[in-house]
C-alpha cells in the first residue's frame, strides 16, 4: 500500500517546517503499531511456542537449584516431563514460595517442646501462643515465638537487661526513652497534672491503710495505691480518683488488657531504697509522672541516674536493672509518682493483640 504525505490534514506552512513534522508523526505512528503487534504476539497462549519458552526457562531454574542429575537415578528428561505438567506461571513461582514458607513456618508448626530446664510459665505462654494462632493467625508472631524459645537462655546469664518473664527479641531498647516515643500520652498526663495531684492528696490525707485501698505498705513509707493491677481496674480506687481514671482511659498506648499493665500512685519514704531488680518484660515502658519530688530522690536504670520533676514525665524501660532511692532526711516528704505502663513503641499491633491474649488475666 502506498502512503502519501499529502493525506495528512495539515496546512502546508513551509516556513514552519510542517513537512518535517508530519514525517516525524508518521514515523512515531508506525513504531507504535509495530510495538502493539509485537506485544500482542508475545502473549503467553497455552500450547504455543511462547509458553514453551517460559517452561524452558523455569526448567533451567529448577535444574540449577536441584543440581546436576548425572550419576543419579533421576534423569533430566524425567524432571522436564514433570515440569511440563505444571502451568508456567506456577512452576516459576511456587517452588521458591514453598521453600520460603516451609522455612519460616517449620519451627512454628513443629511440636518440639521447650528445653527441659524451661519454666512452667514459659511452657504455659507457649501453649497460649499456639491457641492464639489457631484462633487467629501465625502472621506477625515470629518475634514472639523466637522470644519464648530463647527465654531460658536469656535467664542463664547475667546482663544489664534481663526481663524475667518475657523478652521480645529485636526490640531497640535504652534505659530512658525520649518524649517523642509517646508524645501524645505524655502531654495528656502532664496537662492533667493539677487534677491528678489533687486527687492523690485527697486519698493520701485519708491515711495509708490496706482497708482504704493501699497495698505494698512497707516499713519506710513504701506504698502503692493501684488504679489498675495486672490489667484489671481496681473499682473502688478508680471511683476515688475519677479524673485520673478518665485520663488513663484517654491514653492511646496504656496497657489495660493484660497482666503486664498496671497504673497507680507510688510512694517512697525518706531513707528507703528499692534496688537491683528487673521488670517482667521489655514490651512495655513505664511512664512516671512526678507528683511530689523532694531532693535526693534518684532513679538509676541500666547504670544511668535520673531525677523526677514535678509535673513532668519520664519514660523508663524497667526491664533494665534499676534501683530507686530516697536519701533525704527523715523529716522530708515522701516521693510520689503516678506510674503508668505503656506499650513499647516498637511492638506491632498484631503482637500487642497476641500478648493481650497470652497474658490475659483470665488465663
Amino acid at each position: 500500500m502506498h502512503w502519501s504525505m499529502n493525506t495528512l490534514p495539515l496546512t502546508p506552512y513551509m516556513e514552519l517546517g510542517v513537512q518535517s513534522l508530519s514525517g516525524l508523526l508518521w514515523t512515531l505512528l508506525l513504531l507504535f503499531l509495530w510495538h502493539c503487534y509485537r506485544m500482542g504476539s508475545d502473549l503467553p497462549i497455552p500450547g504455543h511456542a511462547h509458553a514453551g519458552k517460559l517452561k524452558s526457562s523455569s526448567r533451567r531454574s529448577m535444574m540449577s537449584r536441584s543440581g546436576s542429575c548425572i550419576g543419579t537415578k533421576c534423569s533430566a528428561r524425567s524432571k522436564l516431563s514433570r515440569s511440563d505438567q505444571i502451568s508456567p506461571f506456577i512452576s516459576m513461582e511456587t517452588v521458591e514460595d514453598d521453600e520460603q514458607g516451609q522455612g519460616y513456618l517449620t519451627p512454628v508448626l513443629s511440636h518440639a517442646l521447650f528445653p527441659a530446664q524451661a519454666s512452667a510459665e514459659a511452657k504455659k505462654l507457649y501453649t497460649a501462643l499456639q491457641q492464639y494462632a489457631k484462633r487467629y493467625s501465625w502472621v506477625g508472631m515470629g518475634r514472639i515465638h523466637k522470644g519464648l524459645r530463647e527465654q531460658v537462655r536469656l535467664n542463664d546469664h547475667s546482663a544489664i537487661q534481663k526481663p524475667h518473664l518475657f523478652f521480645l527479641p529485636d526490640v531497640p531498647s535504652v534505659p530512658f526513652f525520649p518524649r517523642d516515643a509517646h508524645r501524645h500520652d505524655i502531654e495528656v498526663l502532664e496537662v492533667n497534672y493539677p487534677a491528678i495531684l489533687a486527687e492523690f492528696q485527697a486519698v493520701y490525707q485519708k491515711g495509708i491503710d490496706s482497708k482504704l485501698g493501699w497495698t505494698c505498705v512497707g516499713p519506710k513509707g513504701q506504698a502503692v495505691f493501684p488504679l489498675y493491677s495486672a490489667g484489671v481496674s481496681v473499682a473502688g480506687n478508680c471511683r476515688a480518683c475519677p479524673c485520673t481514671y478518665r485520663t488513663l482511659l484517654s491514653l492511646r498506648t496504656f496497657i489495660n488488657s493484660n497482666s503486664l499493665g498496671s497504673a497507680g500512685f507510688w510512694l517512697l519514704g525518706p531513707g528507703a531504697t528499692l534496688g537491683s531488680t528487673y521488670g517482667p518484660t521489655n514490651t512495655r515502658l513505664r511512664c512516671h509522672l512526678g507528683l511530689q519530688t523532694p531532693p535526693l530522690c534518684e532513679l538509676v536504670v541500666g547504670g544511668e541516674p535520673q531525677c523526677w520533676s514535678e509535673g513532668h514525665c519520664l519514660l523508663v524501660d524497667d526491664s533494665f536493672l534499676h534501683t530507686v532511692s530516697h536519701k533525704g532526711p527523715p523529716d522530708s516528704r515522701p516521693s510520689v509518682i503516678l506510674s503508668v505502663d505503656l506499650w513499647h513503641p516498637n511492638v506491632a499491633a498484631a503482637e500487642r493483640q497476641a500478648l493481650d491474649f497470652m497474658f490475659s488475666p483470665e488465663l
